[in-house]
């Protein structure tokens, strides 16, 4: 992973536990400008243009949580709350593996939740450190199962960012952005990691204005 995509992970988990502790509106607005403002002063300081080393097993550290970013689409409390909750856990201690085996049970236990979908592709694709067939199938699952509701397409963006496919990310946050109401909670998410994902695409003309 590449520093940028790091700092996009870092900056929605910011929003996400901002909007665990209920902070909405302009005020959650406000936190995403001054983390991207951040992001800009690293953009300029900083290298996250270079990869970073690859690591063993053993040295990978655990994947950044993804629980407060899941909880702005489909909430903090549900019937198989407690299986994520249990996959996300051994995640952060590395256990990548056994998080998604946690929710392959899941799903053959309760197929038609789509958010235990949507989990099992964010575990498959942090246990293999990039999006796979098996991940890119349970993001479709999750997507048929609730038809028009961005979160799976948003995952699955995510998913393609974290394997250098930022284009693509880019792409389908925005179609998300397009069909979004103005008013929905989850919307600076979305706004936050395509700005996080396309500002550093920009030629240098193009920032400067010349």
């Amino acid at each position: 992973m590449n520093g940028w995509l790091g700092l996009l992970l870092l900056i929605l988990a910011c929003l996400g536990l901002l909007w665990a502790f209920r902070v909405r509106g302009s005020m959650l607005q406000l936190a995403g400008t001054a983390l991207l403002f951040g992001a800009a002063g690293y953009a300029a300081l900083g290298s996250p243009q270079v990869p970073s080393s690859p690591r063993s097993a053993e040295q990978r550290t655990p994947p950044i949580p993804l629980t407060n970013l899941r909880h702005a689409f489909y909430g903090n409390f549900g019937p198989t709350e407690h299986w994520l909750l249990i996959s996300e856990s051994l995640a952060r201690r590395g256990k990548t593996e056994e998080a998604a085996g946690v929710l392959q049970s899941a799903v053959r236990e309760h197929p038609g939740d789509p958010a235990l979908w949507v989990g099992l592709g964010n575990a498959l694709a942090d246990h293999a450190n990039t999006i796979t067939p098996a991940s890119e199938l349970a993001f479709r699952r999750a997507n048929e199962l609730a038809p028009g509701y961005p979160a799976p397409r948003f995952f699955y963006g995510l998913a393609l960012a974290r394997s250098g496919d930022s284009k693509d990310a880019v792409a389908i946050w925005r179609e998300i952005l397009a069909e979004a109401p103005a008013n929905a909670s989850w919307r600076p998410f979305v706004e936050d990691a395509v700005a996080a994902l396309d500002r550093p695409q920009q030629k240098p003309q193009d920032a400067t204005g010349s």
